[in-house]
């Protein structure tokens, strides 16, 4: 799960990593009023104006505003609030942006630009540790830093069973050129971070950048976490911090029906009972010609009503021109699932689309003769070469 970059500060702070101050705000009077308390609490009489999505690249695409004043603060928070975000993360049509955080400018008066870092926890998979991946490029894209000067990118695998050792800290801090004031609190940052990470049951941490100051304070100024949806179940204060505007309203409502749903680009519609299914259908759509339009996978349990769900959820998508629904029973009878599709069939009305069913496993044979016999546009198949050549005839 994906949250937005004031709430990701929140979660840092209350794990002792000092961040920039910020106040969210909805509506232009909302960001001056922040304004107005930001400077109370910190005395700082400029602010950065920062819309919040679900997206690096926020600068570039013009949401992210230095204000001097009040009145440029509700100024910058009109232009930002409400408008079409478009950045390297978003794609083409871009995200709406509903919030704005009122930061403090964190550049001390007559500061000459201050040093910026980057800084990351996640997991290796290979190796099964976690590890700190770091930079002295901050405020750059970690992409092209890797690219083009991959030897500025240091990495620090951390033991699960023993978190950050005081040594490791210490080498980061080093690899980052940071001495006297500022390596010690480099020092502190780090473990700071990574208890974060593990506390808050993160999939990834990303600051970009982290902040020298000219008094050698170490801060955040940004905050990108992703936390592992298995886990949200031992944090229901996080849970609350899901923002479903940012999400696609089709994979929205495929989470409530408990199915695993992710829109793609084609025009073959998948159903699919099992991951593993799911991505060898997917390769058998491109080799019959078409391309598939989404990952849909029912799981252990289809009954009519996960098919129902999961038929409408795919019609929605008007680039659908087939569907091919893929089913090995095993936990699930194939007659059960064809019964489903059946039933759903008729419950949802006209479908325009031609339908494909696979099917394979216990009791396959009669699923396939439910299909046969039930008189709609369903055709039906039991080998991968017949669903297959189904697809390429009717796409």
């Amino acid at each position: 799960m994906n949250i937005h970059e004031y709430q990701g500060q929140e979660i840092l702070s209350n794990f002792g990593v000092r961040v920039s101050k910020g106040l969210i705000a909805n509506t232009p009077e909302e960001a001056v009023e922040s304004a107005k308390e930001l400077t109370k609490l910190t005395g700082t009489d400029k602010w950065v104006v920062k819309a919040q999505i679900h997206a690096g690249g926020r600068g570039k695409g013009g949401g992210v505003k230095l204000a001097q004043s009040l009145e440029e603060v509700k100024e910058l928070a009109d232009q930002i609030l409400g408008m079409q975000l478009v950045t390297h993360q978003t794609g083409p049509e871009g995200k709406k942006v509903n919030k704005v955080l009122i930061a403090q400018n964190v550049f001390y008066p007559g500061d000459s630009k201050p040093e910026e870092y980057y800084m990351s926890v996640l997991l290796n998979r290979q190796s099964g540790k976690n590890i700190i991946m770091y930079s002295t490029e901050g405020g750059m894209d970690i992409e092209t830093v890797a690219e083009e000067t991959p030897h500025l990118i240091y990495k620090e695998e951390i033991d699960p069973g023993q978190g950050v050792l005081p040594f490791q800290a210490r080498q980061i801090a080093f690899n980052l050129g940071l001495s006297g004031k500022a390596f010690k609190e480099m020092t502190k940052f780090v473990p700071a971070l990574y208890n974060a990470y593990i506390g808050a049951d993160a999939s990834l941490v990303e600051i970009n950048p982290v902040l020298k100051t000219s008094d050698d304070l170490i801060m955040a100024i940004d905050a990108k976490l992703s936390l592992d949806d298995n886990a949200l179940f031992k944090h229901p204060d996080l849970a609350k911090m899901r923002d479903l505007t940012e999400e696609d309203p089709t994979e929205v409502e495929a989470s409530e029906h408990n199915l695993n749903f992710v829109k793609l680009d084609g025009n073959v519609g998948c159903m699919v009972n099992g991951a593993g299914l799911a991505m060898a259908t997917m390769d058998i759509i491109k080799l019959s010609g078409g391309d598939p339009a989404n990952f849909l996978d029912v799981g252990g349990g289809a009954n009519a009503q996960t098919v129902e769900a999961g038929l409408k959820i795919i019609l929605s998508d008007e680039n659908v021109t087939a569907i091919l629904i893929n089913i090995f029973g095993g936990i699930v009878r194939c007659d059960r699932v064809a019964n489903g599709v059946v039933e759903a069939y008729k419950k949802i009305g006209e479908i325009n689309v031609p339908i494909i069913v696979r099917l394979q496993g216990t009791n396959a044979e009669g699923g396939k003769k439910i299909i046969d016999e039930s008189g709609l546009k369903v055709f039906s198949a039991i080998t991968l070469k017949e669903a297959a050549d189904l697809v390429q005839e009717l796409v």
